[in-house]
């Protein structure tokens, strides 16, 4: 079996294959680990020795199979993008969860080069697991490290999601991305830094380090309770994720190609929301309307939260009175608190 053309069957965008061995990167891993990058990401730092090297994942481990699927799709319209009584949502969850995607067929892949060599070990995964998938990819050939840490292949830009499987199986090897630059003369992301000037929060604290404490991403999907004051004015209407960094990238504007995808698709009512309606929306309406897309791990009271902040960006005072029914009547204490902010917010703009 051609491990390459059957990834492609099963209907991946890219596959890659580097030799295992003492992970690229694992030196970053660990300054950024101390530097506290992290935030509440303690997972991170638990596994450390097996993100190091996957052969403390799966002994005897030969290879690393890396694959991914490209999601960019028509940009939404301008009027309701742009809309500050709108929240954005992050392109990757235009849709059901990736990883429901893309796990099925790695296990898929996985299984059928175990039937094809009895006895081989391997271990499947997408972001849940110790695999450092990004530096990975980078090492399989499927594209680069961008300055904002994601990333870049070079047909595509950054807009992709990433799978990978360790096994101890030997297998043809391909050319690392800067391997592939230095042969081409290209130079990556160059002088740019784009992605550095843009981010709301300046959480791209240096090249290729991103800190998640001031990370809009984290803010608004992983972070528990309250959102630290001066860094809500600079969320903008984000309320789950960013894209910010990937919008200005020169790659994705020069390569980055719509197309029919298998698991986004811009639908405005639930990833460019009515604000003032997303605030009164209760428990089941949020299952109603989320339980399918990966906003489910932001919780209603995560993602109401959000929008309060977003609301008082606005600095509309069409939304006081429904910022004022959540913050005296909402059952849970962060939407109450954030609702409260957001009134402040609005009423000092007017003032």
């Amino acid at each position: 079996m051609n491990v390459r053309e059957r990834a492609l069957e099963l209907g991946f965008d890219w596959v890659g294959i580097a030799p295992a061995g003492p992970a690229p990167h694992a030196a970053g891993l660990t300054a950024w680990l101390a530097a506290g990058h992290q935030a509440g990401m303690t997972w991170m730092g638990r596994n450390a020795d097996r993100r190091r090297d996957p052969r403390q994942v799966v002994p005897g481990a030969r290879s690393v199979i890396m694959l991914g699927f490209h999601y960019f799709v028509e940009d939404p319209p301008a009027r309701v993008w742009n809309d500050p009584l709108r929240g954005r949502v992050a392109r990757y969850a235009w849709g059901p969860d990736y990883h429901d995607q893309l796990l099925p067929l790695l296990r898929t892949l996985a299984t059928e080069l175990e039937t094809l060599v009895p006895g081989t070990r391997h271990r499947a995964y997408v972001d849940t697991g110790p695999l450092l998938e990004r530096p990975w990819a980078a090492q399989a050939g499927l594209g680069f490290i961008g300055r904002h840490s994601l990333l870049i292949a070079p047909r595509a830009g950054s807009y992709c999601v990433l799978g990978g499987i360790i096994t101890d199986l030997e297998l043809d090897y391909d050319e690392p991305a800067a391997d592939q630059g230095a042969r081409l003369g290209t130079h990556n992301c160059g002088r740019c830094r784009r992605c550095l000037d843009v981010c709301p929060t300046a959480a791209i604290r240096a090249p290729y380090v991103v800190d998640s404490n001031r990370c809009i991403s984290y803010l608004t999907i992983e972070h528990k309770g309250a959102i630290p004051e001066h860094l809500r004015p600079l969320m903008g209407n984000w309320i789950f994720g960013c894209d910010a960094c990937q919008e200005i990238c020169p790659w994705v504007r020069q390569f980055a190609q719509a197309r029919p995808d298998r698991f986004t698709a811009f639908d405005a009512q639930r990833f460019a929301p009515d604000l003032l309606e997303l605030m009164t929306l209760d428990a089941a309406g949020f299952r109603a309307r989320y339980r399918d897309t990966p906003l489910v791990r932001t919780k209603r009271r995560g993602l109401l939260r959000n929008a309060a902040v977003a609301l008082g960006n606005a600095g509309d005072r069409s939304a006081l009175p429904v910022l004022r029914r959540a913050a005296a009547q909402d059952e849970e204490e962060w939407v109450r608190t954030h609702a409260a902010w957001a009134i402040g917010q609005i009423e000092a703009k007017g003032a």
